[in-house]
């Protein structure tokens, strides 16, 4: 277990910069809940793939800023005016296919059955049957459940959602609390 400069022993990713540690102390691993929190963070999980984290949390404010907070309805009005100019925007990671299926994703929501939320969460393992790594080494990057929601969102029309970002999603989300063992936050 890494110290951070507060003293405090965190994940040791946590400790690698400032923003990873405010992250991790008051938003990683926290339960949330609500359609436009989850689909902004779904969202993010996207854009994440293949870069840092920290390139994602930085840009946060101008990603929320692009994507109208993320807020499902509005993203689905987007057009091809507005993929434009998000391809353009500096502030943001300009990946075309990424930020397309951002608003192709939004327009799906209207479409399921249960809230986003819902459907999310209800991939979620039961945390008795989840196991709190020992060491950073021990942090999946899959699991069954993120496989699995991962099919179901594509199976759904969903894209940019495979088992790795999906994983990624539940650990952000609390659906597993995955603080190795020794950092402050492990119960």
């Amino acid at each position: 277990m890494l110290l951070g400069q507060d003293g405090l022993a965190r994940c040791p990713w946590a400790n690698s910069a400032t923003d990873y540690a405010v992250y991790h102390d008051t938003e990683w691993g926290v339960p949330l809940t609500g359609e436009i929190a989850m689909f902004e963070r779904l969202c993010l999980e996207s854009f994440q793939s293949g870069l840092s984290w920290l390139v994602i949390l930085r840009k946060r404010e101008a990603f929320r800023r692009a994507f109208a907070g993320f807020d499902p309805a509005r993203v689905a009005e987007f057009d091809a005016g507005d993929v434009e100019e998000l391809v353009q925007n500096q502030a943001i990671v300009r990946n075309r296919a990424k930020i397309e299926a951002v608003i192709a994703n939004a327009r799906l929501i209207p479409g399921l059955e249960l809230s986003l939320d819902e459907l999310l969460w209800s991939f979620a393992p039961d945390p008795a049957e989840h196991t709190r790594p020992t060491s950073p080494d021990a942090v999946p990057s899959t699991s069954p459940a993120s496989r699995a929601m991962a099919a179901e969102l594509k199976r759904r029309g969903f894209s940019f959602v495979g088992p790795t970002t999906c994983y990624a999603l539940m650990q952000a989300t609390g659906m597993v609390d995955d603080h190795v063992e020794g950092c402050w936050l492990a119960e």
